[in-house]
């Protein structure tokens, strides 16, 4: 083993260091910080995708205006610079959710809005020379079971009834599968056009020098506190702004009254070390299509540039009081469980060592269902609950966010989540309680149905009822 792979293999993966991403890239030197009160045009809570591509286009659509970036630490330590790098037109909710605002038209309009914003991050790079390991070749939903494939059979159709064709997403089964992938036990799979792999941590530091380059200050270091209509309060002094952004996702809940407003769900990653010739000769992934399944505790994962296998799923879902955790370190448990994915999906990686494990925080609304919005009367605009699926949708959302801070009204202003908004989740420890519940019977359900269920488990259903999703 020693002699195939570079790192010893006895000495476990790395925990932590906010991720393999990042220590791929290294960990950038701090910007800095604010050196006491400030005052700015638009003031943008948090260095991370959502937060920079609003910067972005309010540069690009303004040049004048004073934009100011606040960062807690660097760009892209949360989940930016963390998550399974799909680039995928996949948006957080139910589109009967999305109906109650915008009818079956708005709906379709958000649908085909998210897919033109995959290509539209391509287009980006490609003008600013961004190299984030991007390439477009879909992604892959596969069924391993046959409530699985029930489930996923039952998606497409009610895609159809939505009015979304092949060219949106299309059935494969078992052969066309494997002619991509060979995945352990798979029936059938639904592909998506509609996704792009990316190294997460090059697209948000190749971000934040565009950004930059465009006369936007990122201060870095300089944790927010407090958001209040015109103001910005830091440990480190008070930015007064016009309108005042809230980009935050998964760490919302550090600002005061926030708390419950998003969940911070969490969700861990392993990284395998480069697989030898023979284990890609027999697992047949040669493009860099991106890999999910239908499970419920469902898993994500892709092909990486230099051959690796990164794959992602829940560890432990939610940690009382909305904590967070420390530089993306995860559990023991959990990466023994990742690993275990891993193999069940890929029994070839059996011999193939982890070189990096990590976690990070996504935002979770009570309804599950994204949403960009503005208070008009107070200047406070805010983004996020993206549940997981936020890499496409903070471009959107960051456009959407320059688009009402500039008060235009655009086909952007009027998709069905502007302005969404959903109760607040229940005070611990009942959201704790909720959580942990619903995780434990989806894993279960998954146990039943791996072992023969034919249909999809009513304990799943009863997990969907507990919170809301």
């Amino acid at each position: 083993m020693s002699s195939t792979y570079a790192r010893d293999a006895s000495a476990g993966p790395v925990n932590g260091g906010v991720s393999f991403w990042w220590e791929q890239v290294g960990l950038p030197p701090q910007r800095p910080g604010l050196d006491g009160d400030l005052a700015c045009d638009v003031a943008v809570i948090g260095g991370g995708l959502t937060g920079l591509w609003a910067a972005y286009e309010l540069s690009r659509l303004d040049p004048a205006l004073d934009v100011v970036v606040l960062e807690a630490e660097f760009c892209g330590y949360g989940a930016s610079g963390r998550n399974g790098g799909w680039l995928s037109a996949e948006l957080a909710g139910s589109r009967e959710t999305y109906a109650k605002a915008g009818g079956r038209d708005g709906v379709l309009a958000l649908v085909h809005a998210m897919e033109r914003a995959v290509d539209d991050v391509l287009a980006v790079c490609a003008d600013e020379g961004i190299e984030a390991d991007q390439v477009k070749d879909g992604v892959l939903y596969v069924a391993r079971s046959a409530a699985q494939e029930e489930r996923l059979r039952a998606s497409l159709d009610a895609e159809r009834a939505w009015g979304l064709g092949d060219d949106h997403r299309r059935l494969l089964d078992a052969d066309e599968l494997a002619a991509r992938v060979r995945v352990a036990g798979a029936r059938a799979a639904a592909f998506s056009p509609h996704c792009a792999r990316v190294q997460p941590a090059r697209l948000v530091q190749g971000l934040a020098a565009a950004v930059e380059r465009r006369g936007v200050r990122i201060l870095e270091g300089t944790r927010v506190t407090d958001v209040r209509p015109g103001e910005a309060v830091t440990e480190r002094g008070t930015v007064r702004a016009r309108h005042v952004l809230r980009c935050l996702e998964g760490f919302s809940a550090s600002l005061r009254g926030q708390r419950r407003t998003w969940l911070p769900m969490n969700s861990a990653m392993i990284a395998t070390e480069p697989l030898p010739d023979a284990v890609w000769d027999e697992i047949g992934w040669r493009g860099a299509e991106l890999l999910g399944d239908e499970a419920h505790a469902y898993c994500y994962a892709q092909r990486t540039a230099d051959g690796r296998i990164a794959l992602g799923g829940r560890g432990v879902p939610y940690r009382f009081g909305s904590r967070t955790d420390v530089d993306g370190q995860t559990q023991a448990w959990t990466i023994e469980s990742l690993r275990g994915i891993l193999h069940d999906l890929f029994p070839a990686t059996r011999d193939v060592p982890l070189a990096h494990a990590w976690c990070g925080v996504l935002g979770v609304p009570r309804d599950w269902s994204a949403s960009v919005g503005m208070d008009p009367a107070t200047g406070v605009g805010w983004a996020g609950g993206y549940v997981g699926s936020g890499l496409t949708t903070t471009h959107l959302a960051g456009r959407t966010l320059a688009d009402l801070v500039l008060g235009r009204d655009t086909e952007l202003t009027r998709l069905p989540w502007t302005n969404h908004r959903v109760r607040r989740w229940e005070p611990e420890p009942l959201r704790w309680l909720g959580v942990k519940a619903m995780y434990g019977l989806y894993r279960e359900a998954d146990r039943r149905e791996a072992n023969g269920l034919g249909r999809t488990s009513a304990l799943a259903r009863l997990g969907d009822r507990i919170t809301g999703r």
